[in-house]
């Protein structure tokens, strides 16, 4: 595995699986640029960050705003070069049955996971292409292998990164564009603190069995050598990723632990 000086972007870097990937890095000797929302997280992971490696920098990003996306990605392409990593990592999770839920919170958390993911890619893709090539993963969840309750937007919306980005991969195989598409299952963030309820509010409630998962530097750690490897698809996370081997091997016996499944 190695990162030194290669320009690695990283989305939803404040917190989480991307705090952890930019730490990873960092000590890798790999040049960073860090974006989320949250900007005063952002520094204190650049301070973490700058312990190991001298090229950190920070742009905030809203990646529910496509004009605010845009902005970005042009000041980061005006400063860097070349981009040899692109991780779309940022997002929103769900807490809400789907009766419940109206659709301007379907449209947020997809207008956020999935548009925010795409139309970023499509802003630095053409200088992956121009400086020859590049890598560009997408984290996705489990959740977007098949459905799962109160998260009827949120899987929706990881569902739909998995079929756009395995078309890239398609399409842009010969132009030495590669991608890998990240699965997680429970890690432990902040992602069902964060996760939004039916009104479209901030859930505020740490899922029993996030807390249970895997952590979030060992998950960093698992994911870099996949990238390092170029491997299409990652699946990370504890004895809940094998719902996804049942799904796709067992259908029958999947739709019957389905309606076992807990919502937390």
């Amino acid at each position: 595995m190695n990162f030194n000086n290669k320009i690695i972007w990283i989305t939803g870097a404040s917190s989480g699986i991307g705090r952890a990937l930019a730490i990873k890095f960092a000590k890798q000797g790999a040049s960073l640029i860090l974006s989320s929302r949250d900007e005063t997280k952002l520094a204190a992971v650049k301070n973490e960050c700058d312990a190991y490696t001298n090229n950190c920098a920070i742009f905030s990003i809203d990646l529910s705003n496509e004009e605010n996306i845009i902005e970005t990605a042009d000041k980061v392409l005006k400063n860097y070069n070349r981009i040899d990593y692109l991780i779309n990592n940022g997002g929103i999770s769900q807490r809400s049955y789907t009766i419940e839920t109206p659709v301007d919170v379907d449209r947020k958390i997809m207008e956020t996971n999935y548009f925010g993911a795409v139309t970023l890619t499509k802003a630095v893709l053409p200088r992956m292409i121009e400086q020859g090539g590049g890598h560009i993963a997408a984290v996705t969840s489990v959740v977007g292998k098949f459905g799962f309750p109160l998260r009827s937007a949120y899987s929706a919306s990881k569902h739909a990164l998995h079929g756009f980005f395995d078309t890239v991969r398609a399409e842009l195989k010969n132009q030495n564009i590669t991608v890998t598409l990240i699965v997680p299952g429970r890690i432990v963030t902040d992602i069902s603190i964060n996760a939004i309820n039916k009104e479209g509010k901030k859930y505020g409630l740490m899922d029993q069995g996030q807390a249970a998962g895997m952590p979030a530097d060992v998950c960093a750690r698992k994911i870099v050598r996949a990238l390092a490897k170029k491997k299409k698809e990652f699946l990370v996370g504890g004895k809940e990723v094998i719902m996804v081997h049942i799904r796709r091997f067992l259908p029958r016996l999947y739709y019957k632990l389905a309606s076992r499944l807990k919502a937390t």
